[in-house]
């Protein structure tokens, strides 16, 4: 620290003097261009990946382990000069604190001192899925977005992202790599769960508030906020046979419905309470103009016209776009093929450019409108690009400007350091616990609805899919008979099929048919019991099913979009009201799913239930 004109100031380039952009008191722009000035081809080039931040253990490569690997993040950090990264551990509040720490003092030691931004998947939700999101690992714990969809509140959604932005802050993450903005239009896509669902007012709103809340305001980030990343710019909700783009299989989006505009509207809040970062979609947009010019027949983050000319000219986007994950990677044939099965190290999604030499896909990637590369830790390919004259210097300046002016817009340059007693006491805490566990027992939605409470006092129960602890003290007995049973309490999840299992991300998603196949092992429980038995079916929804047999079965239907077995039975005896409505129409068969186009909201002519529906 240096103590200059009676005010003290971080001492970044250790020089004992203060300059410019280690004042405090000058303007964001200002300090941003003065640190600018002062960087090295090399250390511009780093600052446009944003990393994977290594962790020790087996999976350290993804990010992935017990603690971070103190080795390999200096050689990240300080050789390579990548100072934004993502986090994958999930630990304690306090230690998680403490281990964010060490890396900003690692950053600290660098030639300018360029603090990290560090950045996370979604942490607040119960899903946990590779490459989209981690389970709440000391966090409030919320419904999925799709819940919160369904509670249909504004206000919900903005007190949300202000709870994720004081517990992100807390444990020292400052970049949100969310929320998707992505409409819910391709029923099968399997990344339905992290959308606001399919109605693009909703969306536009939610997406908004969410930012809002994130960011502390509409006018921009502020020095207590967390950058957002909104996502996937844009259409990737309209993927082509509901596929998804992390797969090569999956790597198109169709609008044979002509409903491009609304993708692009969902977006408009967002950009509106200026965000701080988007997140172009991996997917190729199939017969889609902009200002009356196709869209390259590329990935999202390799288009000029999508980047360019849409987001920055049209919609006047002026801060940081960040590309997804392992775009800028070599696509082999385990890759392209799932043959042999495909590896960690087979990841690559640079669609529509896989058969470019690397360096040309990077350059390519940069004159389109990218600033950061995600997943990226060598800076290699973007020193050769520049060398080359593939991108030039003052190109590279453009990204490297806005993304010193975010960090510093972040109060990094004076605060990177957090403090783990506070996490421990933030994160988590009772009143962001109950807030969460009130917007569980609200995303609810009763499909049906028998006479009186569902569970009554002295039922005699017989449960599949929740363990028999959870009616302890419910006034219920737990009966393994079906003969002595009053009432059959059953919770399933919405089918899906294993299409790709040579597919590292394909064999982790949620592909396929929506409806129950007669061999279905919950649809055989179902039909097994004895006639005239009250059933209770509570439904957990991750994409729009076909309950049309579930339905007609069930005494009591409910469907749960992210909510824990206590808030499901508070439910269901009557000591908590639920207000959730579908975010999403439900198809009445698999014929119905697939007449709907796939970019067109509302497109199921004949639905089981609308959008919005809700028996209660």
């Amino acid at each position: 620290m240096i103590r200059h004109q009676g005010e003290w100031f971080r001492d970044l380039d250790h020089d004992g003097q203060v300059s410019p952009y280690e004042d405090w008191r000058l303007p964001v722009e200002v300090r941003a261009r003065d640190l600018l000035g002062r960087m090295t081809p090399a250390e511009k080039v780093g600052l446009m990946l944003h990393g994977t931040l290594p962790a020790s253990g087996p999976f350290g490569m993804l990010g992935y382990g017990p603690a971070y690997d103190l080795a390999a993040a200096e050689r990240l950090i300080l050789g390579a000069g990548v100072t934004c990264a993502i986090t994958r551990l999930a630990l304690p509040p306090a230690a998680f604190a403490a281990q964010n720490n060490a890396l900003q003092t690692l950053a600290a030691r660098g030639r300018l001192g360029i603090p990290l931004t560090i950045s996370t998947d979604p942490r607040h939700h119960f899903k946990s899925t590779a490459g989209a999101s981690q389970g709440a690992v000391g966090f409030s714990q919320w419904p999925e977005t799709l819940g919160l969809a369904a509670i249909d509140d504004v206000d919900l959604v903005r007190r949300f992202g202000e709870i994720v932005r004081q517990e992100y802050r807390a444990v020292g993450i400052t970049m949100a790599l969310s929320p998707q903005a992505d409409l819910a239009t391709s029923p099968m896509w399997p990344r339905i769960d992290g959308t606001f669902g399919e109605d693009p007012v909703r969306v536009r709103a939610m997406v908004g508030a969410y930012v809002e809340g994130l960011q502390g305001g509409r006018s921009g980030l502020t020095p207590t906020g967390v950058a957002a990343v909104v996502k996937h710019w844009v259409g990737y909700g309209a993927s082509e046979d509901g596929f998804d783009g992390h797969n090569h299989y999956g790597r198109y989006s169709a609008f044979p419905g002509g409903a491009f505009d609304a993708h692009v509207d969902a977006f408009r809040d967002a950009l509106a309470f200026r965000v701080s970062g988007v997140m172009p979609t991996y997917n190729i947009l199939r017969c889609v103009t902009v200002d009356g010019q196709r869209v390259e027949q590329v990935g999202a983050g390799f288009s000029r016209r999508l980047l360019t000319d849409l987001l920055r000219g049209t919609h006047r986007f002026d801060g940081v776009i960040l590309s997804d994950w392992a775009i800028s990677k070599d696509c082999n044939t385990a890759c392209r093929t799932g043959q042999p099965p495909q590896r960690p190290a087979d990841i690559a999604m640079s669609w529509g450019v896989e058969d470019l030499p690397a360096v040309e896909r990077i350059a390519l990637g940069v004159n389109a409108g990218l600033d950061q590369f995600g997943g990226e830790n060598d800076p290699s390919l973007l020193l050769q690009a520049l060398r080359e004259g593939r991108i030039s210097q003052a190109r590279i300046d453009q990204s490297v400007l806005r993304i010193l002016k975010q960090k510093f817009e972040l109060g990094l340059f004076e605060h990177p350091f957090v403090d783990a007693d506070e996490a421990a006491r933030i994160v988590g805490s009772p009143p962001f616990r109950t807030a969460g566990e009130q917007a569980q027992r609200q995303s609810l939605v009763r499909l049906k609805l028998g006479p009186g409470p569902a569970l009554r006092p002295g039922d005699r129960v017989l449960l599949r899919g929740l363990p028999d602890g959870t009616l302890v003290g419910r006034g219920v007995t737990v009966v393994s008979d079906p003969a002595q049973a009053t009432v059959a309490l059953v919770r399933l999840s919405a089918p899906f099929q294993h299409l790709h299992p040579t597919y590292f991300f394909g064999s982790r998603q949620h592909e396929g048919d929506l409806d129950f196949k007669p061999e279905d092992p919950d649809l055989m429980a179902l039909k097994a019991l004895p006639p005239g038995l009250r059933l209770i079916v509570v439904a957990h929804l991750d994409r729009p099913a076909v309950l049309t047999e579930i339905e007609a079965l069930a005494t009591d239907l409910v469907l749960d979009f992210g909510a824990s077995d206590a808030a499901i039975l508070d439910v269901l005896t009557g000591q908590s009201i639920c207000r959730g409505r579908t975010p999403f129409s439900l198809p009445r068969s698999m014929d119905h799913v697939r007449r709907r186009r796939w970019d067109r909201p509302g497109d199921d002519r004949d639905p089981l239930h609308p959008m919005g529906y809700s028996a209660s």
